[in-house]
């Protein structure tokens, strides 16, 4: 009879002692719903946009001209020289000139810089497109603006493999539908 009054007891007991001792908050209804404000960050989110540099419209109006005047030269693979470029070889050679250390490969090019919106490209950014396969979505030609899009297209001065240090056109082209992105570098 001692051990079924202390089964019946104990327990009895035991939710007193917790109803006396436990602070009234941890028992109150509304413990178990938090609103979601009490996880939130306590740090400012990041913008969605990169911050952009301002132009420095001397450096690129340099850089421009200067791999303008090199239309004609030849394409030649693997060629970083003026005697004749392929298209990542070219950037690399121009972009050299400016103090700024490209990689000699359209893929590693494609890495470098931060991404900008087609519409907010400006002239010295790079333009990565596929290689002439447009199904294979990767890095394989590269060429650097000449026109911001303000003007109705994006012209690029780039070394084809079809005739050499040149300028096309994005819209309207084949280029429009091998375009991966915009890449400012400077």
């Amino acid at each position: 009879m001692k051990k079924t009054l202390l089964l019946i007891v104990s327990p009895v007991l035991l939710l007193v002692l917790l109803f006396v001792f436990v602070p009234q908050h941890f028992a109150s209804s509304t413990a178990h719903t938090t609103s979601e404000a009490a996880f939130a960050p306590k740090v400012k989110p990041l913008k969605d946009v990169a911050t952009l540099p301002e132009a420095n419209t001397e450096v690129y109006a340099s850089l421009i001209d200067y791999a303008m005047s090199l239309r004609g030269t030849p394409y030649v693979w693997a060629g970083e020289t003026p005697d004749g470029f392929d298209c990542s070889g070219f950037i690399t050679h121009v972009y050299g000139k400016y103090d700024v250390a490209l990689p000699h490969s359209s893929r590693m090019q494609a890495e470098e810089g931060i991404n900008v919106p087609l519409e907010e490209a400006r002239p010295g950014d790079l333009l990565i497109f596929t290689g002439t396969n447009p199904d294979v979505r990767e890095p394989g030609h590269v060429g650097i603006v000449i026109t911001a899009p303000e003007e109705d297209t994006v012209s690029f001065v780039h070394a084809s493999s079809n005739g050499g240090v040149k300028v096309s056109q994005v819209e309207g082209t084949r280029y429009e539908i091998r375009f991966l992105e915009a890449r400012r570098v400077l």
